[in-house]
């Protein structure tokens, strides 16, 4: 990571990026909070402490942490309620400052959505974001693990075909970014989420990324604070 993210200029080249979804394209903490703060409090849990986990995995996994002693069957149950809620609800989902401007720089690029969401909340947020779906996405029914395990930037470098080490993620939470660090991939933080989990460069939103194609073949990434 950069010694002053704030303030350095950053370039870094590419063959792939794998995008997450929540936090990095889309902004959908409004219905997160609203949807994990009921189901906190109808557990005996506290809201805030709950909050702290949810970022970035997989709701049955989130479930797992916060009530250890209790059967994954029943996580996995309530887990395809909450994804029904979410998905039902985009009340305040909006874009990531610069996603519709980064999404059209890289639509004829090698990309891949890789989000813990199942494809039909992929969809909803992206659709509510108005930013254009990926041809290539990891969802939740692609993998056997949730983030931080490596498995789904690894199948989103493998059906893009591109060597791990030459992708680069773009994630916002301590469980995305140890996924990629753990697939062996650069990782680019973006938002406030991101600061606290060493990734490899870090940008308060999509607005000071430039993207460019260059004569190699390579997608070459710079972070601007400045812009």
């Amino acid at each position: 990571m950069s010694a002053s993210p704030t303030t350095a200029r950053v370039v870094l080249t590419a063959k792939a990026l794998l995008l997450d979804m929540d936090g990095t394209l889309v902004n959908s903490d409004a219905v997160v909070e609203r949807c994990w703060r009921d189901w906190a409090v109808s557990h005996g849990l506290d809201p805030h402490e709950a909050l702290k986990v949810v970022h970035g995995r997989q709701g049955y996994a989130t479930m797992a942490i916060l009530l250890p002693e209790r059967p994954m069957e029943l996580n996995h149950a309530e887990n395809a309620v909450m994804l029904a809620r979410e998905t039902a609800d985009t009340d305040g989902v909006v874009p990531v400052g610069g996603a519709a401007e980064f999404m059209a720089a890289i639509a004829g690029l090698p990309h891949a959505l890789v989000t813990s969401a199942d494809a039909a909340l992929a969809v909803a947020r992206m659709t509510a974001a108005a930013l254009p779906m990926p041809e290539v996405r990891i969802t939740a029914e692609s993998v056997q693990a949730s983030k931080p395990d490596p498995e789904g930037f690894l199948r989103g470098a493998a059906e893009l075909g591109v060597d791990p080490a030459d992708c680069i993620v773009f994630e916002d939470s301590a469980a995305g970014i140890a996924a990629g660090r753990a697939a062996g991939m650069r990782v680019i933080g973006i938002g406030p989420r991101a600061t606290a989990h060493a990734p490899t460069a870090h940008a308060p939103d999509l607005t000071s990324i430039q993207v460019a194609y260059t004569p190699d073949g390579s997608i070459r990434l710079t972070l601007d604070p400045a812009a």
